[in-house]
């Protein structure tokens, strides 16, 4: 998407008009739709069209006579490239000092001023997060009927309609009827009659369908209502097939989307007990069960479907070889390749796209192909444009952070590898990162453990020489659904939910320097019980990580003085089995060599 700083000065003056009619001092544009997803279909690109900020993480907020874009620390660079500073003032959120929105605001209106939002796209958390703190300084936060960006915006805003699939039990491992029990179980523990989902992921996950609405995540634009007795799917019954009508019936109501809004007020008209996760249900959600008691916690779809059954995790190791194949293909095409000339980093990223299409299970990109060279690698989303686009020459380091969408299993790994000589620093940075990976992979840690204990071990070798990176060093990963999901994570700012056996979550250390280079290994890991550490320790429990990713690791990065004896010996020993697992599935003899090669022993 691309925006002229005419267009968006233009924009903004016409949402300025329209807050002025309303009595509006100013108004709340997240990026955020309705189910709180991170990508967000074309049809409610709000935020990117009136700033001209595309990244997937952000709030714009206008006033009369000032504007502002808060982003997280991924995104810093790519904030100050696409914002016209004339228009917006950037707000690095994660910096010390830097006012929240609400803060900014307070410091920018007068007594009495009306700050105006959308109540379908803003969640109920952020609503009641926002409006104290207003309201301490005498400003209201008002719910806006009609997004006010949709009303500005000339194209129409037309839904996607592509047909919906189904996830045979088979594949998923649980039939939707047994996924319904286990949710009731948990409803019934916290005296729940109603659980609303509003999360597209959730409702994928709870009744075993799969879609196209949403880029690089395959779910179906609906809601979800469970009560004791009864599950509707609130969707467009255009998208709904015979394969999925027959999959979900008896068991599951198919009413159309629009009917969510009546189905809630009949709750709150019987005074049901009704559950909302208040971190992604709307302010709509809340305010058309009026009259029903809420119950308000994390939704429990988001640990159940964190833990991957056995038949899930089966697929995910199945998709991750698939994918380490692809991978292989790439890295001995880019260096002959790159060494030839005319290779940049918008073709190597399609090169590595198509190889992973030549898959029958492949259904897609897990999130867009980040393929950066030099500089761009220093930008940890960086999204390669026309105007960006470098050329890769024989020399310094290239960043590729990517993934596929598999019928069973969703994949994310980055690599970053030498094109030619490289710098010592870079070789020392490479090895830190290295380091991290490897003791974060081998960790053992009690249960009951949480993602802010465990990324310490990620952290240290860079924090000994004074270094850091800004972003989380986990993720969790979804099956065949969305590569960024809940609720536990491995970060400075994760949330308290323990990490347990049949989590899968990313391990991705980094290191980035500004204008000049960027570092990260990304693999994926999964949960498991470390038997020998917790039959030691008198019954209590101990868990480690397996890796699910089989792809090389740049050996030549690695500066071995700076290894442990434990850290070389992982590495020799995950590259003996990525070696041994991919080796017969290269039909190419020069694939096989190049795999024999970059994962021989490094001692």
């Amino acid at each position: 998407m691309s925006h002229t700083t005419t267009s968006i000065a233009a924009r903004v003056a016409a949402l300025r008009e329209a807050l002025a009619s309303r009595d509006l001092a100013a108004y709340l544009v997240p990026t955020s739709d309705a189910h709180q997803n991170e990508y967000v279909p074309d049809c409610w690109q709000r935020r990117a069209w009136i700033s001209g900020f595309t990244g997937s993480a952000g709030l714009a907020v206008v006033t009369a006579s000032a504007a502002g874009l808060w982003t997280d620390s991924r995104y810093y660079l790519q904030a100050e490239h696409e914002l016209d500073a004339a228009v917006y003032t950037l707000f690095r959120s994660q910096e010390p000092d830097v006012p929240a929105p609400e803060d900014w605001l307070c410091s920018q209106l007068a007594e009495g001023a009306r700050v105006g939002y959308d109540p379908l796209v803003l969640s109920v958390e952020a609503v009641e997060r926002m409006a104290p703190k207003l309201a301490g300084r005498g400003l209201a936060l008002v719910a806006v009927e009609g997004n006010l960006i949709d009303a500005l915006r000339p194209e129409p805003i037309v839904l996607p309609s592509e047909l919906a699939f189904a996830l045979p039990p088979e594949i998923a491992g649980e039939d939707v009827a047994t996924k319904l029990g286990r949710v009731r179980e948990r409803m019934a523990k916290s005296g729940a009659e109603a659980l609303v989902v509003t999360t597209l992921d959730a409702i994928a996950w709870l009744f075993n369908v799969r879609g196209t609405d949403i880029p690089y995540n395959p779910v179906v634009l609906s809601y979800g209502l469970v009560t004791t007795n009864d599950a509707g799917w609130f969707v467009d019954e255009r998208k709904v097939s015979s394969d999925v009508r027959s999959l979900l019936e008896p068991t599951v109501s198919i009413r159309p989307y629009e009917a969510l809004g009546s189905a809630l007020e009949a709750l709150g008209a019987a005074r049901k007990r009704t559950w909302i996760d208040a971190g992604s249900a709307s302010a709509w959600v809340l305010e058309k069960l009026a009259g029903a008691p809420i119950i308000r916690g994390l939704s429990p779809i988001a640990k159940l479907k964190a833990v991957k059954t056995a038949a899930e995790l089966d697929g995910m190791r199945r998709a991750h070889v698939r994918d380490g194949v692809a991978m292989v293909r790439f890295l001995r095409w880019l260096g002959e390749a790159v060494a030839a000339g005319g290779v940049t980093e918008a073709s190597a990223g399609a090169r590595l796209d198509a190889f992973r299409a030549e898959n029958e299970r492949f259904r897609g990109l897990s999130f867009e192909t980040i393929s950066a060279y030099g500089p761009h690698a220093a930008i940890p989303h960086y999204r390669v444009t026309p105007e960006s686009n470098l050329a890769l020459e024989p020399r310094g380091l290239y960043l590729v952070d990517s993934g596929g969408q598999y019928l069973d299993g969703t994949t994310d790994i980055t690599r970053t590898v030498a094109l030619g000589p490289v710098e010592d620093v870079m070789r020392d940075r490479f090895t830190r990162v290295l380091r991290g990976h490897i003791e974060l992979s081998r960790l053992s840690f009690p249960r009951g453990s949480g993602g802010h204990q465990l990324e310490l071990a990620a952290r240290l070798p860079l924090w000994d020489a004074g270094l850091d990176y800004g972003h989380g060093t986990g993720h969790g990963v979804g099956f065949f659904l969305n590569v960024h999901e809940g609720p536990f994570s491995i970060s400075p700012r994760a949330t308290d939910v323990p990490l347990e056996p049949g989590m899968i979550s990313s391990n991705e250390p980094g290191y980035y320097e500004a204008g000049a280079y960027g570092i990260r290994i990304e693999n994926l890991v999964h949960v498991v019980r470390d038997e020998a550490r917790s039959s030691a320790t008198s019954g209590r429990e101990f868990y480690t990580f397996e890796n699910l990713t089989v792809c090389p690791i740049d050996r030549t990065l690695v500066d071995t003085a700076q290894m442990s004896e434990a850290q070389l010996a992982w590495l020799d020993g995950y590259h003996a089995r990525v070696r041994e697992t991919l080796a017969p599935l290269l039909t190419d003899p020069a694939d096989g060599a190049w795999l024999e090669q970059a994962t021989r022993p490094i001692g």
